[in-house]
């Protein structure tokens, strides 16, 4: 075991294999300094949640005024006015039906807190039945014990296997640009999804997705009318619809909400990542009024029905006042409507690349599959990422899934050379 300066576990990381990490001074817009003066553009938000870009004045200073009048209160039976502000902002953008705020600390949190209404709700209601969950194949929820459950099995969790619940997972059509199976695959997909449905009609008390994209699973996609459909018909068996925002919410996608392109309603959302812009951690889950109501009652009751869940910083002051700051930036700016326009741009550069394959969009997201190739330069994860770096850009390869997802405040010029490094790395 070697020792060193740091005594920093880093995450997703086998540390006996790990080089220093770069030491960051300080950010400022899409680029980040290191601290031996270099710059890099990080192209990945800095794990999807930096949205506005590093270094913005407008969060900084929220966050410095709310530190001066309260920083942390305890949140039952207190709050503040910025949570009731940011409760009141979010339900105003969510879409309709979506009006009771709980805050948590994190997407992984957000998820859990999610599963466990989904699941008390049908306990509330005297139905012993539905205490199972269907989820989608592919699927990545973060990494506590009932989200890892809910996710797909991967390279994050074989360990933990024995302590999870068990999933009825349903397929998921993924499409590209070009692809023309597109819908023979949605109806095949629909046609397992019904099946079991009809096996167990009462067996499963609710659904959960990220809608339209799959991040962690490799930015992999499906297209609106597949999620339209699918949410129609779990909803014929009387079941409650999870979507797991925490990476596609805040303009990702496109729109504000990637539910918002299939016009539909979940029961609940799980909100994190760019909920405060990348400046604080926090998260929210929110449920309609169905869901809401099955817990009020007497909490002296037998079947006392009390959401009996909480963390030392939900509705932390600051949080909140950062994610105020956030949404009213994000009022500001339409830049997550345009840049699907600026990928279509940088990957037809890259187009008759053998390496490359697969290319597909969504909003501000841009992804592609990469291969070996025999006498390459770049043949494995870490020579790529270093190869990024030495042109002055962070991409972090999501195994065989090159991806893009830069904060909003990046220019055209500076996405396109994003994909101009791609094809010299690719083509080396």
């Amino acid at each position: 075991m070697t020792s060193g300066k740091s005594r920093i576990w880093m995450p997703f990381t086998q540390m006996s294999q790990a080089s220093p990490p770069h030491m960051v001074v300080r950010g400022q817009g899409a680029y980040l300094e290191l601290s031996q003066g270099k710059r890099v553009l990080d192209a990945v938000s800095s794990w999807w949640v930096t949205l506005h870009g590093h270094g913005r004045p407008e969060l900084a200073e929220a966050i410095y005024k709310q530190a001066l009048e309260l920083e942390q209160v305890i949140a039952a039976g207190y709050s503040h006015e910025p949570a009731q502000k940011l409760a009141k902002v979010l339900v105003e953008r969510l879409p309709k039906g979506l009006e009771w705020v709980f805050y948590s600390d994190d997407g992984s949190t957000a998820v859990e807190v999610a599963l466990k209404m989904a699941y008390q709700y049908w306990a509330n209601r005297g139905d012993k039945q539905r205490q199972g969950f269907l989820a989608l194949e592919g699927g990545y929820h973060g990494d506590t014990l009932g989200a890892m459950s809910v996710g797909d099995p991967s390279l994050f969790n074989p360990v933990f296997q024995p302590l999870l619940f068990g999933v009825t997972r349903l397929p998921r059509p993924i499409t590209w640009t070009g692809d023309l199976e597109v819908e023979a695959k949605e109806a095949q997909a629909l046609a397992q999804a019904r099946k079991v449905l009809e096996q167990n009609p009462t067996a499963y008390g609710a659904l959960i997705l990220e809608p339209l994209v799959q991040g962690a699973a490799g930015m992999r996609m499906y297209r609106p009318r597949f999620l339209k459909a699918l949410v129609e018909l779990v909803r014929e068996f009387g079941l409650l619809v999870i979507f797991d925002e925490v990476a596609t919410g805040f303009g990702r996608t496109g729109k504000l909400f990637a539910c918002q392109w299939a016009e539909v309603e979940p029961d609940l959302i799980c909100l994190s990542k760019g909920l405060t812009g990348g400046a604080m951690a926090m998260a929210a889950t929110v449920a309609n009024a169905k869901v809401y109501e099955a817990f009020w009652g007497d909490q002296n009751s037998p079947q006392d029905p009390t959401f009996y869940h909480g963390h030392s910083f939900t509705a932390n002051p600051l949080g909140c006042a950062a994610a105020l700051a956030s949404m009213k930036l994000l009022d500001q700016t339409k830049v997550y409507g345009e840049m699907a326009a600026w990928h279509q741009e940088g990957q037809a550069q890259l187009q008759g690349i053998e390496r490359l394959s697969q290319f597909r969009i969504q909003g501000t997201i841009g992804a592609m599959d990469w291969a070996p190739q025999k006498g390459a330069k770049h043949n494995d994860l870490a020579s790529l990422k270093e190869a990024f770096f030495a042109r002055g850009f962070l991409l972090r390869p999501l195994g065989s899934c090159l991806y893009l997802l830069p904060p909003y405040c990046i220019t055209q010029e500076e996405l396109l050379g994003v994909y101009g490094a791609i094809g010299e790395v690719m083509t080396a």
